[in-house]
Protein backbone atom coordinates (compact mmCIF):
# COMPACT_ATOMS: atom_id res chain seq x y z
CA UNK A 1 0.00 0.00 0.00
CA UNK A 2 2.97 1.94 0.78
CA UNK A 3 4.36 1.75 -2.40
CA UNK A 4 0.97 2.60 -4.49
CA UNK A 5 1.00 5.88 -2.05
CA UNK A 6 4.17 6.84 -2.98
CA UNK A 7 3.51 6.67 -6.66
CA UNK A 8 0.46 8.39 -6.90
CA UNK A 9 2.12 11.40 -4.93
CA UNK A 10 3.21 13.94 -6.25
CA UNK A 11 7.07 14.81 -5.37
CA UNK A 12 7.33 17.95 -3.21
CA UNK A 13 3.70 18.69 -2.55
CA UNK A 14 2.59 15.56 -0.68
CA UNK A 15 -0.73 15.59 -1.73
CA UNK A 16 -2.21 12.84 -4.18
CA UNK A 17 -1.33 13.16 -7.81
CA UNK A 18 -4.74 11.12 -8.64
CA UNK A 19 -6.66 14.44 -7.56
CA UNK A 20 -4.77 17.14 -9.62
CA UNK A 21 -4.89 14.74 -12.73
CA UNK A 22 -8.50 14.27 -12.11
CA UNK A 23 -8.94 18.22 -11.62
CA UNK A 24 -7.19 18.42 -15.05
CA UNK A 25 -9.10 16.18 -17.10
CA UNK A 26 -11.96 18.31 -15.77
CA UNK A 27 -11.01 21.56 -16.83
CA UNK A 28 -9.08 20.22 -20.22
CA UNK A 29 -12.81 18.99 -20.85
CA UNK A 30 -14.36 22.12 -20.53
CA UNK A 31 -11.63 23.48 -22.62
CA UNK A 32 -12.49 21.03 -25.56
CA UNK A 33 -16.26 21.67 -25.03
CA UNK A 34 -15.76 25.23 -25.19
CA UNK A 35 -13.77 25.59 -28.60
CA UNK A 36 -15.80 22.58 -29.94
CA UNK A 37 -19.06 24.77 -29.14
CA UNK A 38 -18.21 28.17 -29.67
CA UNK A 39 -21.80 29.36 -28.58
CA UNK A 40 -21.52 27.39 -25.30
CA UNK A 41 -20.02 30.19 -22.75
CA UNK A 42 -22.36 32.89 -24.07
CA UNK A 43 -25.32 30.88 -23.79
CA UNK A 44 -24.23 30.50 -20.10
CA UNK A 45 -23.16 34.24 -20.07
CA UNK A 46 -26.95 35.06 -21.09
CA UNK A 47 -28.59 32.43 -18.91
CA UNK A 48 -26.90 33.37 -15.75
CA UNK A 49 -27.55 37.46 -16.58
CA UNK A 50 -31.21 36.80 -16.91
CA UNK A 51 -31.26 35.06 -13.51
CA UNK A 52 -29.32 37.65 -12.06
CA UNK A 53 -31.40 40.63 -13.32
CA UNK A 54 -34.77 38.80 -12.75
CA UNK A 55 -33.96 38.18 -9.33
CA UNK A 56 -32.23 41.55 -8.55
CA UNK A 57 -34.47 43.47 -11.14
CA UNK A 58 -37.44 44.38 -8.61
CA UNK A 59 -39.52 42.26 -10.79
CA UNK A 60 -39.19 44.57 -13.96
CA UNK A 61 -37.00 42.65 -15.71
CA UNK A 62 -38.39 39.46 -16.61
CA UNK A 63 -41.93 41.69 -17.80
CA UNK A 64 -42.69 40.88 -21.61
CA UNK A 65 -42.96 44.65 -22.30
CA UNK A 66 -39.14 44.88 -21.47
CA UNK A 67 -38.52 42.18 -22.56
CA UNK A 68 -39.72 43.27 -25.82
CA UNK A 69 -38.03 46.72 -25.45
CA UNK A 70 -34.55 44.61 -24.80
CA UNK A 71 -34.89 42.81 -28.49
CA UNK A 72 -36.37 45.85 -30.36
CA UNK A 73 -32.63 47.79 -28.48
CA UNK A 74 -30.54 44.31 -29.62
CA UNK A 75 -32.10 44.41 -33.31
CA UNK A 76 -29.58 47.21 -34.65
CA UNK A 77 -26.21 46.10 -33.12
CA UNK A 78 -27.60 42.72 -33.83
CA UNK A 79 -27.90 43.35 -37.58
CA UNK A 80 -24.26 44.81 -37.64
CA UNK A 81 -22.65 42.18 -35.32
CA UNK A 82 -23.76 39.98 -38.47
CA UNK A 83 -21.09 42.10 -40.99
CA UNK A 84 -18.33 42.54 -38.07
CA UNK A 85 -18.35 38.60 -37.45
CA UNK A 86 -17.91 37.87 -41.42
CA UNK A 87 -15.22 40.52 -41.32
CA UNK A 88 -13.33 39.01 -37.79
CA UNK A 89 -13.96 35.61 -39.08
CA UNK A 90 -11.07 36.43 -41.53
CA UNK A 91 -8.62 37.75 -39.00
CA UNK A 92 -9.86 41.38 -39.72
CA UNK A 93 -11.72 43.68 -37.68
CA UNK A 94 -14.28 46.56 -38.74
CA UNK A 95 -14.33 49.76 -36.57
CA UNK A 96 -16.07 51.78 -39.29
CA UNK A 97 -19.67 49.67 -38.51
CA UNK A 98 -21.30 52.77 -36.94
CA UNK A 99 -20.42 55.38 -39.21
CA UNK A 100 -21.10 53.24 -42.12
CA UNK A 101 -24.25 52.51 -40.94
CA UNK A 102 -24.81 56.35 -39.73
CA UNK A 103 -23.85 57.26 -43.52
CA UNK A 104 -26.09 55.15 -45.30
CA UNK A 105 -29.25 55.92 -43.52
CA UNK A 106 -28.85 59.25 -43.79
CA UNK A 107 -28.37 59.45 -47.17
CA UNK A 108 -31.45 57.41 -46.93
CA UNK A 109 -33.34 59.58 -45.05
CA UNK A 110 -32.39 62.81 -46.74
CA UNK A 111 -32.89 61.57 -50.45
CA UNK A 112 -36.40 61.04 -49.43
CA UNK A 113 -37.52 63.75 -47.27
CA UNK A 114 -35.21 66.67 -48.77
CA UNK A 115 -35.16 65.82 -52.35
CA UNK A 116 -38.26 63.91 -52.65
CA UNK A 117 -37.05 60.46 -53.96
CA UNK A 118 -39.11 57.66 -53.46
CA UNK A 119 -38.68 55.42 -50.54
CA UNK A 120 -37.68 52.65 -52.29
CA UNK A 121 -35.16 53.89 -54.12
CA UNK A 122 -33.47 56.28 -51.66
CA UNK A 123 -33.30 52.88 -49.75
CA UNK A 124 -31.15 51.15 -52.39
CA UNK A 125 -29.03 53.68 -52.71
CA UNK A 126 -28.13 54.07 -49.51
CA UNK A 127 -27.66 50.30 -50.06
CA UNK A 128 -25.31 51.15 -51.97
CA UNK A 129 -23.16 53.51 -50.02
CA UNK A 130 -22.95 51.20 -47.46
CA UNK A 131 -22.01 48.68 -49.36
CA UNK A 132 -19.54 50.79 -51.42
CA UNK A 133 -17.89 51.77 -48.16
CA UNK A 134 -17.35 48.17 -47.35
CA UNK A 135 -15.28 47.66 -50.88
CA UNK A 136 -13.17 50.88 -50.13
CA UNK A 137 -12.31 49.40 -46.63
CA UNK A 138 -11.59 46.00 -48.24
CA UNK A 139 -9.66 47.45 -51.45
CA UNK A 140 -7.34 49.01 -49.22
CA UNK A 141 -7.19 45.58 -47.35
CA UNK A 142 -6.43 43.85 -50.17
CA UNK A 143 -4.55 45.93 -53.00
CA UNK A 144 -3.30 48.30 -50.54
CA UNK A 145 -1.92 45.72 -48.35
CA UNK A 146 -2.79 48.02 -45.31
CA UNK A 147 -3.84 46.71 -41.51
CA UNK A 148 -7.45 46.31 -41.27
CA UNK A 149 -7.34 47.93 -37.93
CA UNK A 150 -5.48 51.26 -39.35
CA UNK A 151 -7.41 51.15 -42.44
CA UNK A 152 -11.05 51.36 -40.32
CA UNK A 153 -9.76 53.43 -37.99
CA UNK A 154 -8.91 55.94 -40.97
CA UNK A 155 -12.23 55.51 -42.95
CA UNK A 156 -14.19 55.39 -39.66
CA UNK A 157 -13.49 59.29 -39.93
CA UNK A 158 -14.22 59.41 -43.20
CA UNK A 159 -17.18 58.49 -42.97
CA UNK A 160 -17.98 59.93 -39.85
CA UNK A 161 -17.34 63.02 -41.56
CA UNK A 162 -19.04 62.71 -44.54
CA UNK A 163 -22.23 61.91 -42.23
CA UNK A 164 -22.26 65.65 -41.15
CA UNK A 165 -21.42 67.42 -44.18
CA UNK A 166 -23.95 65.38 -46.08
CA UNK A 167 -26.72 66.22 -43.52
CA UNK A 168 -25.12 69.59 -42.26
CA UNK A 169 -25.67 68.20 -38.73
CA UNK A 170 -29.58 68.15 -38.83
CA UNK A 171 -31.37 65.30 -37.98
CA UNK A 172 -34.28 64.36 -40.49
CA UNK A 173 -37.58 64.00 -39.38
CA UNK A 174 -39.53 60.57 -40.37
CA UNK A 175 -42.57 62.62 -40.77
CA UNK A 176 -40.94 63.61 -44.21
CA UNK A 177 -39.28 60.61 -45.51
CA UNK A 178 -41.43 57.49 -47.73
CA UNK A 179 -43.19 55.08 -45.67
CA UNK A 180 -40.84 51.78 -47.17
CA UNK A 181 -38.18 53.72 -45.37
CA UNK A 182 -39.64 53.25 -41.96
CA UNK A 183 -41.47 49.90 -42.35
CA UNK A 184 -39.13 47.80 -40.04
CA UNK A 185 -40.12 50.10 -37.38
CA UNK A 186 -43.74 48.39 -37.84
CA UNK A 187 -44.97 46.99 -34.33
CA UNK A 188 -45.97 43.19 -34.08
CA UNK A 189 -47.56 42.13 -30.61
CA UNK A 190 -47.23 38.51 -29.69
CA UNK A 191 -49.00 38.18 -26.66
CA UNK A 192 -48.10 40.95 -24.02
CA UNK A 193 -44.63 41.61 -25.82
CA UNK A 194 -44.06 44.23 -28.56
CA UNK A 195 -41.73 43.90 -31.12
CA UNK A 196 -40.62 45.57 -34.34
CA UNK A 197 -40.16 43.95 -38.32
CA UNK A 198 -36.76 45.15 -37.38
CA UNK A 199 -36.19 42.30 -35.15
CA UNK A 200 -37.97 39.55 -37.17
CA UNK A 201 -35.26 41.13 -40.14
CA UNK A 202 -32.62 40.33 -38.15
CA UNK A 203 -33.47 36.79 -36.97
CA UNK A 204 -34.12 36.60 -40.60
CA UNK A 205 -30.49 37.33 -41.49
CA UNK A 206 -29.00 35.31 -38.83
CA UNK A 207 -30.75 32.28 -40.25
CA UNK A 208 -29.81 33.18 -44.08
CA UNK A 209 -26.23 33.81 -42.68
CA UNK A 210 -25.73 31.07 -40.67
CA UNK A 211 -26.74 28.67 -43.51
CA UNK A 212 -23.98 30.47 -45.90
CA UNK A 213 -21.11 30.40 -43.56
CA UNK A 214 -21.98 27.04 -42.71
CA UNK A 215 -23.11 25.40 -45.68
CA UNK A 216 -21.31 27.32 -48.89
CA UNK A 217 -17.91 27.19 -50.35
CA UNK A 218 -17.70 31.08 -49.65
CA UNK A 219 -18.61 30.41 -45.93
CA UNK A 220 -15.97 27.59 -45.73
CA UNK A 221 -13.18 29.77 -47.64
CA UNK A 222 -13.87 32.91 -45.26
CA UNK A 223 -13.37 29.98 -42.47
CA UNK A 224 -9.97 28.68 -44.25
CA UNK A 225 -8.84 32.12 -44.74
CA UNK A 226 -9.16 33.19 -41.05
CA UNK A 227 -7.87 30.45 -39.67
CA UNK A 228 -4.51 30.22 -42.18
CA UNK A 229 -4.29 32.99 -45.27
CA UNK A 230 -0.97 31.42 -46.27
CA UNK A 231 -2.37 27.37 -46.07
CA UNK A 232 -6.02 28.84 -47.80
CA UNK A 233 -3.42 30.45 -50.80
CA UNK A 234 -1.86 27.07 -50.71
CA UNK A 235 -4.68 25.10 -51.38
CA UNK A 236 -5.97 27.11 -53.98
CA UNK A 237 -8.39 29.48 -52.13
CA UNK A 238 -8.19 33.38 -53.80
CA UNK A 239 -7.51 34.53 -50.31
CA UNK A 240 -7.42 38.11 -51.84
CA UNK A 241 -10.89 37.74 -53.40
CA UNK A 242 -12.05 36.30 -50.12
CA UNK A 243 -10.99 38.95 -47.57
CA UNK A 244 -12.16 41.99 -50.34
CA UNK A 245 -15.97 39.69 -50.22
CA UNK A 246 -15.95 39.71 -46.82
CA UNK A 247 -15.64 43.73 -46.84
CA UNK A 248 -18.34 44.17 -49.51
CA UNK A 249 -21.32 42.01 -47.78
CA UNK A 250 -20.43 43.10 -44.46
CA UNK A 251 -21.28 46.59 -46.00
CA UNK A 252 -24.57 45.14 -47.36
CA UNK A 253 -25.30 44.22 -43.86
CA UNK A 254 -24.89 47.35 -42.50
CA UNK A 255 -27.39 48.73 -44.75
CA UNK A 256 -29.74 46.51 -43.51
CA UNK A 257 -28.80 47.41 -40.25
CA UNK A 258 -29.25 51.21 -41.95
CA UNK A 259 -32.50 50.55 -42.60
CA UNK A 260 -33.62 48.79 -39.14
CA UNK A 261 -32.18 52.51 -37.48
CA UNK A 262 -34.10 54.43 -39.57
CA UNK A 263 -37.45 52.40 -38.52
CA UNK A 264 -36.34 52.24 -34.90
CA UNK A 265 -35.78 55.86 -34.08
CA UNK A 266 -38.00 57.69 -36.61
CA UNK A 267 -35.51 59.87 -37.70
CA UNK A 268 -32.21 59.82 -38.81
CA UNK A 269 -29.16 61.96 -37.55
CA UNK A 270 -25.46 61.96 -37.59
CA UNK A 271 -25.93 61.28 -33.38
CA UNK A 272 -27.29 58.34 -34.01
CA UNK A 273 -25.85 54.73 -32.51
CA UNK A 274 -23.17 56.15 -30.92
CA UNK A 275 -22.16 53.06 -29.43
CA UNK A 276 -22.53 50.87 -32.52
CA UNK A 277 -19.05 50.05 -33.13
CA UNK A 278 -18.08 48.88 -29.14
CA UNK A 279 -21.30 47.18 -28.97
CA UNK A 280 -20.95 45.46 -32.36
CA UNK A 281 -17.32 44.31 -31.09
CA UNK A 282 -18.45 43.42 -28.40
CA UNK A 283 -21.18 41.32 -29.79
CA UNK A 284 -18.96 39.44 -31.75
CA UNK A 285 -16.29 38.98 -28.87
CA UNK A 286 -18.50 37.60 -26.39
CA UNK A 287 -20.20 35.29 -28.77
CA UNK A 288 -17.35 33.38 -29.29
CA UNK A 289 -15.93 34.15 -32.46
CA UNK A 290 -11.91 34.49 -31.99
CA UNK A 291 -10.65 37.73 -32.84
CA UNK A 292 -7.34 35.37 -34.08
CA UNK A 293 -9.73 34.85 -37.01
CA UNK A 294 -10.90 31.17 -38.53
CA UNK A 295 -13.08 30.08 -35.25
CA UNK A 296 -16.79 31.45 -34.37
CA UNK A 297 -20.23 30.68 -35.09
CA UNK A 298 -23.15 33.11 -35.66
CA UNK A 299 -25.78 32.29 -33.31
CA UNK A 300 -22.97 32.77 -30.55
CA UNK A 301 -22.97 36.67 -32.03
CA UNK A 302 -27.12 36.37 -31.79
CA UNK A 303 -26.31 35.60 -27.88
CA UNK A 304 -23.30 37.87 -27.81
CA UNK A 305 -25.72 40.47 -28.79
CA UNK A 306 -28.56 39.87 -26.50
CA UNK A 307 -25.74 39.88 -23.66
CA UNK A 308 -25.18 43.16 -24.38
CA UNK A 309 -28.53 44.12 -24.90
CA UNK A 310 -29.89 42.46 -20.93
CA UNK A 311 -26.93 44.02 -19.56
CA UNK A 312 -27.63 47.36 -20.50
CA UNK A 313 -31.25 46.99 -19.79
CA UNK A 314 -31.10 45.23 -16.41
CA UNK A 315 -28.05 47.54 -15.42
CA UNK A 316 -30.14 50.50 -16.08
CA UNK A 317 -33.25 49.34 -14.51
CA UNK A 318 -31.43 48.86 -11.29
CA UNK A 319 -30.56 52.34 -11.47
CA UNK A 320 -27.00 52.10 -12.13
CA UNK A 321 -24.92 54.97 -13.74
CA UNK A 322 -24.61 55.29 -17.46
CA UNK A 323 -20.82 55.52 -16.91
CA UNK A 324 -20.81 52.21 -15.10
CA UNK A 325 -22.76 50.38 -18.28
CA UNK A 326 -20.04 51.07 -20.49
CA UNK A 327 -17.30 49.68 -17.79
CA UNK A 328 -19.63 46.70 -17.39
CA UNK A 329 -19.53 45.94 -20.53
CA UNK A 330 -15.61 46.83 -21.20
CA UNK A 331 -15.19 44.26 -18.56
CA UNK A 332 -17.38 41.55 -20.42
CA UNK A 333 -14.88 42.23 -23.63
CA UNK A 334 -11.85 42.14 -21.79
CA UNK A 335 -13.07 38.49 -19.96
CA UNK A 336 -14.23 37.61 -23.28
CA UNK A 337 -10.88 37.81 -25.25
CA UNK A 338 -8.93 35.79 -22.13
CA UNK A 339 -11.41 33.27 -22.55
CA UNK A 340 -10.74 33.53 -26.79
CA UNK A 341 -6.75 33.02 -25.68
CA UNK A 342 -7.14 30.45 -22.93
CA UNK A 343 -9.93 28.13 -25.36
CA UNK A 344 -6.82 28.79 -28.40
CA UNK A 345 -4.52 26.95 -25.87
CA UNK A 346 -5.72 23.79 -26.21
CA UNK A 347 -4.02 20.47 -26.12
CA UNK A 348 -5.37 18.39 -29.36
Amino acid sequence: MSTDLRAGTAEGDGSPSFERTASDSLLERVQHALHRYPALSPAIVLVASCIVFTIFGDGKFQQPRNLGIVLQQTAVVGALAIGQTIVVLTAGIDLSVGAAMVLSHLVMARLSAVNGWPGGLALLVGAVVATAAGALNGALVTKVKLPPFIVTLGTLNVFTAAALVYSKAQTTDGGDMGTSLLWLGHTIKIGSMNITSGVLVTLGMYVVFAYILGNTAWGRHIYATGDDAEAARLAGIDTTRVLLSAYVVAGLVFAVGAWIQLGRAGSASSNAATDANLDSITAVVIGGTSLFGGRGVLWGTLLGALIVGVFRNGLSLAGVDQNYRTLAVGILVIAAVAMDQWIRRIRK
